[in-house]
This record gives structure tokens, C-alpha cells and sequence, in this order.
């Protein structure tokens, strides 16, 4: 069991050190979430929500028309990732029929 925990730690050391110099190696962005109640200089801002007929095609796959009223969400969609507008699990759970096509 020993050796077990030893193999780990080594793989693990061998990990960090791997992950550090690569994340050290060039990024200069803001990071976002160390003070909350700041909003970091230099952090970027979406200006505009850009809905084009292929967003709402997608958003849409598998609903018939008319659309029940539950989707007027969309309408307020931002520019944030959201798991409606893409497939989910294939098989007896693809509602949509999003691999079926």
C-alpha cells in the first residue's frame, strides 16, 4: 500500500511541477475571484448579445412551433455559456433529437 501512496505522490509532484511552469510561462490576463467585491482593471466586458438565426435554429433543435411560452427565456440569453442550447447524452435520453440528425 505504501508503494501505492509513493506512486502518487510522485505523479502528483511530477503534475504541479508540469502545470506551474506552464501556466507561468506567458499568461499576463487579470484574474477574476481573488477580491469579489472588485471587478479587476483590464477585465473584459461584453458590450453587445449577438443572437443570429443560427443561435436561435439551435436553441430551438427538436422544439415544434409553437413555441411554448417557457422559452421566452431566450429572449434574455446573454452572452453566458448556457447547457440548453447544446446536445446532451445520446440514446433514450435525446429529447431533442439532437444525434438523431
Amino acid at each position: 500500500m505504501e508503494r501505492k501512496h509513493n506512486r502518487f505522490a510522485l505523479v502528483m509532484g511530477a503534475l504541479v511541477l508540469a502545470l506551474g511552469g506552464w501556466t507561468s510561462a506567458g499568461a499576463t490576463f487579470p484574474m477574476a475571484g481573488v477580491d469579489p467585491s472588485q471587478r479587476p482593471q483590464g477585465a473584459p466586458t461584453i458590450t453587445e448579445v449577438v443572437r443570429g438565426p443560427d443561435w436561435y435554429k439551435r436553441a430551438l433543435t427538436g422544439v415544434s412551433q409553437p413555441y411554448p411560452y417557457s422559452l421566452r427565456f431566450l429572449e434574455d440569453q446573454g452572452n453566458w455559456s448556457t447547457p440548453f442550447i447544446h446536445p446532451g447524452m445520446p440514446g433514450r435520453y435525446d429529447l431533442r433529437g439532437w444525434f438523431s440528425q
